[in-house]
């Protein structure tokens, strides 16, 4: 269910009624055409003009003053993105580096298995024609038994002693250049975050000092609106009382006839003044108003006389056109035909063009509420 029992804003409901009062007190000045005033006052439109004038400015520095703040911020915003990016690309450039001076596809343990070049750099299956490892026909030997196989496995040994410690030291010095890293990025990231809580403390201390401006400023323009409010309450009692005065004593009142007279000419008068004509203008426009029924009546007859000339003109022309039409014919009758048929086809169009009308474009006539709704207002 929808709560109606919700407070009356008393503050609100005062400021209706005063606009409210207001707008009945315009009505009467406007409507009442004893009451109603011509022209336009200066003082006012002056004192509305330096008034939009401070509203303008004070705006306009309240905009200069929020685009500042704005500026500021996107300021440190893009310097905070831009020390970021500068330490992450930093970051990047020294691992490249490390990769670039430790990480070599050469110093890896599985090299001689994809080296390009190993079979360039291995050697040839046969080197001279007393080379040890060819037997005959030479041929490798086919001797059955491996004569190296100490030396062999003692050096495969020692190889893996050497790589597994090449390894170990390997691995080592990675941890270690990770710690580094990580040590550094650390340090950096706090550096990053103190240097961000010292800008975020800077910026509230700045937005601080802003709202205790505003709000010195706010406080001003509040008294000074109050000191301009009752200046012009006592203004606008002043001129209600002048106006009071001017009224009882004005022309209109009074009704003197001689202010109706314009500076224009003798034949002319003010509309606002003009109380009506005198008995001699009233009998000259009888006389003029009997001479034009008189003229009226003359052009009737004349235009009686010329529709008699042209309707037996008319008569002789129809009697020729039946001549022609019984010598026509057949081709008459065709031409009656098609006729029947284009007005057949017209009626109908024009019938569907009405109804869509009628049904589809005026279907909102105006109605009586419409016409009321003017002339209701001051505004």
């Amino acid at each position: 269910m929808y709560k109606l029992d919700l407070p009356i804003d008393h503050k609100e409901a005062a400021a209706i009624e005063r606009r409210r009062k207001l707008e009945e007190d315009r009505k009467s000045r406007i409507f009442n055409p004893k009451f109603r005033t011509i022209g336009v006052d200066p003082e006012a439109l002056e004192q509305q003009h330096r008034d939009r004038s401070q509203r303008e400015e004070l705006e306009k520095r309240r905009e200069h003053a929020f685009a500042a703040d704005a500026v500021r911020s996107d300021k440190l915003s893009m310097l905070l993105q831009q020390r970021q990016e500068r330490d992450i690309r930093e970051l990047n450039m020294a691992m490249n580096d490390f990769r670039t001076l430790h990480q070599q596809p050469q110093g890896r343990r599985e090299w001689d298995l994809y080296d390009p070049d190993g079979k360039k750099k291995d050697k040839p299956a046969r080197i001279s024609d007393d080379d040890p490892r060819c037997g005959i026909a030479s041929l490798q030997k086919f001797d059955g038994e491996d004569l190296n196989m100490e030396n062999r496995l003692r050096y495969q040994q020692d190889q893996t002693r050497d790589w597994a410690l090449r390894q170990m030291d390997d691995k080592k010095r990675a941890q270690e250049d990770m710690e580094k890293a990580n040590r550094l990025y650390e340090l950096k990231m706090r550096e990053l975050d103190q240097r961000a809580s010292e800008l975020a403390r800077a910026e509230d201390e700045c937005r601080r000092a802003i709202s205790m401006a505003t709000s010195d400023y706010n406080r001003s323009l509040s008294n000074e609106k109050a000191i301009k409010e009752a200046v012009k309450r006592q203004q606008e009692e002043d001129d209600k009382l002048t106006d009071i005065q001017n009224q009882l004593n004005s022309d209109l009142l009074t009704e003197n006839p001689a202010v109706a007279t314009s500076a224009f000419g003798p034949h002319r008068v003010v509309p606002d003044r003009w109380k009506g004509m005198s008995p001699e203008q009233l009998e000259e426009i009888r006389k003029q108003q009997k001479i034009q029924a008189e003229e009226a009546e003359r052009r009737r007859m004349e235009e009686m006389q010329r529709e008699h000339q042209w309707d037996e003109i008319r008569k002789a022309q129809a009697r020729q056109a039946m001549l022609l039409e019984r010598q026509s014919g057949r081709q008459r009758k065709e031409v009656d035909r098609d006729l029947s048929d284009i007005n057949r086809r017209l009626a109908y169009e024009q019938q569907s063009y009405n109804q869509h009308l009628e049904k589809e474009v005026y279907t909102n006539p105006p109605t009586a509420a419409y016409f009321m709704q003017f002339n209701t207002t001051t505004r």
